[in-house]
């Protein structure tokens, strides 16, 4: 009977030792960067400071074959997917724009006529909300799980940035109004700016890094990643004579700040606004886990324009490992080291600027614009007559007039048929589909289930035109995305942190299932329209 009462007295007492609250991190920070490579984590690793990118990669998880899972590669469906663990069918966000066909005119992916602009007198910028998005976002389950306790906040310098990762319940989502150099909102998340962020925007620290404009980080010969600093393929900065350090910074009418933007200083006050919220909303310090969403859109700005082989862009990324290094360091003080958790991703990749890739002898090119366009309206005209056929061209899509087409009695397939003839023959152009019966498709099946995971009924178009790969539809300078090849698609997956494990993996995971690994990581349920699973190897047991 003794040795039954010192058995019990030892179950009891580990019962008692056993935690009695799930453990969870005191923050999550979801870090995307625009239009980010996966090869930007190995390119410069030498040049990276030890608290930034390498401090992910070497204290945490690297998932180093991480892809989307659709096609069309662009901004505003890369934050949704990211947050979501969906894809554009199931999430509504089928591109930065698209033609509703249900109202009949062009829309944005975060617009919203409803609400409107706090912080600025420029009324138009802050008319955004994410109620264009069709499902909800790992963010707004965290604010379920936790009955609302928590904040969520996001911000990045462009509008759907921020508002798409925030999600639906977001405490507030904050972005850049270039005209007027604030940090806005609309009143879709409050009626008037928080202290903290008036404070933020008093100081004018966009007006100041004007000032200063742009110089090399490091000595011009350590730029041994890059191109000369002056090729004929790379675009100028706006007010820029040319393409070339040092840059002086001046403001153009209507857009005073739009230049800071696309230098490194876009990130700076990026980082600099991330701090301020911390600070002013006290994230990291409640019995929940708050949720910081950052986007950096920089790196996009700057590679549209030089692409990703020039002196500016390496620039831009030693100094954006520099700013997440300050950025964990001052994470480690107030949260505590090994208490909060970060995931890095993008949104997208890019091509190389096929000027670029051309004196390299490497497959590329570009469309003939104005031949691309001659060809479709003679076709259409020749096959079917007078009237316009199309209403709407987005994402190398077009829309079609289904009133007209019932009035002539022709067919999306009939149209499809006519063009995929007369295009197929440019170069540049790999195929064209009839996106309304894709079970006709002439597509391989990697490629054909990117399409269809890119198709929703409401929002996307009729028939869809495909580059080859290397090629681009713009002009002779700078670069793009959106396609569904492998400088696309290929983007970084890394997390480090509270709950995370120390290692790497050469499997293909997709940009889907970051949303399920945090849902994981949080013990809560993923996103209504998940579609991804869990990286298990990445969390701690």
């Amino acid at each position: 009977m003794l040795l039954l009462g010192n058995l019990q007295a030892q179950t009891t007492k580990k019962s008692t030792s056993k935690p009695t609250t799930l453990a969870r991190p005191k923050m999550v920070v979801g870090i995307i960067v625009d239009q980010m490579r996966y090869d930007y984590l190995y390119r410069y690793y030498d040049q990276y400071v030890e608290g930034g990118f390498k401090r992910m990669m070497n204290e945490g998880f690297n998932c180093r074959n991480n892809h989307y899972g659709y096609a069309l590669t662009v901004t505003g469906p890369g934050h949704a997917s990211v947050y979501t663990g969906s894809v554009p069918a199931i999430n509504g966000i089928v591109g930065n724009d698209w033609y509703d066909k249900t109202t009949k005119r062009g829309t944005y992916c975060v617009e919203d006529s409803t609400v409107s602009t706090i912080g600025s007198t420029n009324k138009g910028v802050g008319k955004m909300s994410p109620r264009n998005l069709l499902v909800s976002t790992v963010t707004d389950q965290l604010r379920i799980a936790t009955n609302f306790r928590n904040k969520t906040i996001g911000i990045s310098i462009k509008d759907r940035g921020a508002i798409l990762p925030a999600g639906h319940t977001a405490n507030a989502a904050y972005w850049f109004d270039s005209k007027t150099g604030n940090w806005v909102s609309s009143t879709y998340y409050m009626n008037d700016l928080p202290q903290w962020a008036k404070d933020y925007n008093a100081k004018k620290m966009p007006a100041e890094y004007l000032k200063k404009g742009w110089q090399l980080l490091l000595p011009a010969d350590q730029y041994t990643q890059s191109t000369a600093d002056d090729v004929a393929w790379e675009g100028k900065l706006p007010g820029a004579a040319k393409p070339v350090f040092p840059y002086e910074l001046a403001g153009l009418a209507g857009d005073a700040f739009g230049v800071v933007t696309s230098t490194p200083w876009g990130n700076t006050i990026t980082k600099e606004m991330a701090i301020a919220a911390i600070k002013g909303e006290n994230l990291g310090k409640g019995k929940d886990t708050d949720f910081l969403a950052i986007s950096f859109s920089t790196p996009d700005k700057i590679g549209h324009s030089v692409g990703p082989n020039a002196v500016e862009q390496q620039d831009d990324f030693l100094r954006l490992d520099r700013e997440f290094a300050e950025l964990f360091t001052f994470l480690d003080g107030w949260v505590g080291k090994g208490e909060y958790t970060v995931f890095l991703s993008a949104d997208h990749g890019v091509v190389d600027v096929p000027g670029f890739a051309k004196a390299n002898k490497l497959p590329s090119g570009l469309i003939d614009r104005k031949l691309l366009n001659a060809t479709i309206k003679n076709t259409l005209s020749e096959s079917f007559g007078e009237g316009n056929l199309i209403v709407s061209t987005d994402n190398n899509q077009l829309y079609l007039d289904h009133d007209l087409l019932r009035q002539k009695k022709i067919t999306v397939a009939q149209v499809s048929d006519a063009l995929r003839s007369a295009l197929i023959r440019i170069p540049g152009i790999a195929d064209v589909l009839n996106l309304t019966d894709m079970g006709k498709a002439p597509l391989n099946d990697y490629q054909l289930n990117l399409y269809k995971s890119n198709i929703h009924a409401k929002r996307s178009g009729d028939i869809q035109m495909i580059t080859e790969p290397g090629w681009l539809n713009g002009g002779p300078t700078g670069t793009s995305h959106g396609t569904p090849y492998n400088y696309d698609t290929q983007v970084p997956f890394v997390m480090f942190g509270w709950g995370v494990n120390k290692g790497e993996t050469l499997k293909r995971t997709s940009v889907s299932d970051i949303a399920p690994t945090v849902a994981a990581l949080l013990h809560i349920l993923p996103g209504s329209g998940n579609v991804g699973a869990p990286v298990q190897e990445a969390l701690k047991k």
